[in-house]
């Protein structure tokens, strides 16, 4: 009698290196658990990666057996449930190598902004993250990534060399501008929607100090301080000053320091890494705009960038959202206030923020890329944490509430890592021109053509 084969589950899953989960197991809720609290993963499966090899015989199993199929590293982005299917963990791939004398990076699937910093320091480099060190180098990334430095050195895509990438087929491509080139542009930018990459190389900004920090102003002047900021972001500011204003309610929590903690604040964040003398001359019109209660700028190490943002390092629930802005004349300065200032008592979000744009940010990359917001002078992000249903609503209300509001001064469209949990395709749409947004969906025909990296903001195929 002839032995039965093995399942094709158990023939392909059994060359996996790391664990192989399922619900129930011990481990799985931990696996796959992001920081973004807000979405519970509940997938068939999840793999943890230990490297590329895993990746691969994962696709392909899901590409023999129809899986639908998911990616998580940090889970800063998961807004979105995965409630089937296969999701592979990139959490264990975390080296990190630089290149000094180039100035780049080769950094694995799972690596977070830092590690990069932790290897790069050493020889006097910085990074392109965002608000947040703690965030995913890949996922961030794929979405573009706009940096803390965007207004010097443009979108973290920008500054991509190349790329290690496993189409869903199984397949392993090394992706450049001249190897498979509409591939490499559809990763920088157009977030998962053909591949899962394993690694990517990046360029390094020769940046080791820089003036950072925030002045923290009472809620109650807002209006001083956001009219004063429209007004001194509209000149000509040079292209190193990168800043944010912001309307912060901030919980009464044991992890928010005093005496931060449990109030309406107005902010203004920056980060200049030109001469630090005259950084502190443009801040004046800022200065002087309101009361500072708590300054925070100064000289320090890129290392300790998290301090400009001071965002949470711990897991939460949270929901966010931005559109981009074209302007930000007086009247849309009212209209944010009305929204969302002193007088709106009731308004249960946590950070309602205009990122300055321009400069790098508005100009081409050398190599095109899918980014769409070059056109945005702004950038208008509104975070609130979720603990329950009823505050979910709440949340859902104020920040649909926000940005219609506001959606007179803005481009109609968001950024893809932003936008907050995707709706239909219209509303996904959104993240790219329609140009764009057709370019994508044609290379998803190319590479993902059965649409099985079909979870968070993605889009379907053409065909």
């Amino acid at each position: 009698m002839t032995a039965p084969h093995p399942t094709p589950d158990l023939f392909a899953l059994s060359d996996i290196r790391g664990p192989v989960l399922r619900p129930g197991d011990d481990g799985y809720t931990d696996e796959v658990t992001g920081f973004n609290l807000s979405a519970t993963h509940t997938p068939d499966l999840v793999i943890g990666a230990t490297g590329t090899d895993d990746v691969v015989t994962a696709l392909r199993w899901a590409s023999a057996t129809g899986t639908p199929v998911s990616v998580q590293a940090t889970g800063h982005g998961a807004n979105y449930p995965i409630d089937n299917g296969l999701l592979i963990s990139t959490s264990r791939m975390t080296d990190v190598r630089v290149d000094p004398g180039e100035r780049i990076a080769t950094v694995s699937a799972g690596a977070k902004w830092r590690h990069v910093l932790e290897a790069a320091a050493p020889h006097g480099l910085g990074a392109l993250n965002g608000s947040s060190t703690d965030a995913g180098v890949v996922g961030y990334t794929l979405g573009g990534g706009l940096p803390v430095l965007g207004r010097p050195y443009g979108y973290a895509s920008d500054l991509v060399r190349s790329f290690q990438v496993v189409t869903p087929d199984g397949t392993l491509h090394e992706v450049d501008a001249d190897h498979e080139p509409e591939l490499f542009w559809a990763l920088r930018g157009g977030k998962g929607n053909v591949g899962i990459v394993t690694s990517l190389v990046c360029e390094l900004p020769p940046v080791s100090r820089l003036l950072g920090g925030a002045l923290y102003c009472a809620g109650e002047d807002a209006e001083a301080l956001l009219t004063a900021y429209a007004k001194w972001t509209s000149s000509p500011l040079p292209e190193e000053m990168c800043s944010a204003f912001g309307l912060l309610r901030l919980p009464p929590l044991p992890q928010i320091p005093e005496p931060l903690r449990g109030r309406f604040w107005s902010r203004v964040a920056i980060a200049w890494t030109g001469d630090p003398a005259e950084g502190e001359r443009l801040l004046e019109p800022i200065r002087a705009a309101a009361p500072v209660v708590v300054d925070t700028v100064a000289e320090m190490d890129y290392t300790a960038v998290d301090q400009i943002y001071a965002e949470p390092q711990d897991p939460l629930p949270a929901r966010e959202s931005c559109t981009l802005q074209r302007e930000l004349p007086p009247e849309a300065v009212r209209t944010l206030l009305d929204e969302a200032g002193p007088t709106a008592t009731d308004c249960p979000l946590l950070v309602v923020q205009l990122r300055h744009m321009g400069g790098a940010l508005a100009r081409p990359p050398a190599v095109e890329d899918a980014v769409c917001a070059r056109d945005a002078q702004y950038l208008l992000e509104t975070v609130a944490v979720t603990p329950s249903p009823a505050a979910a609503e709440a949340v859902e209300r104020a920040t649909v509430a926000v940005h219609t509001a506001m959606a007179p001064y803005g481009t109609g469209r968001t950024m893809v890592n932003i936008h907050g949990t995707p709706g239909d395709d219209t509303d996904r749409a959104r993240a790219w021109t329609p140009e764009v947004h057709s370019r994508l969906q044609h290379t998803k025909d190319t590479y993902d053509p059965a649409n099985l990296l079909r979870f968070g903001h993605t889009i379907p195929p053409a065909a």
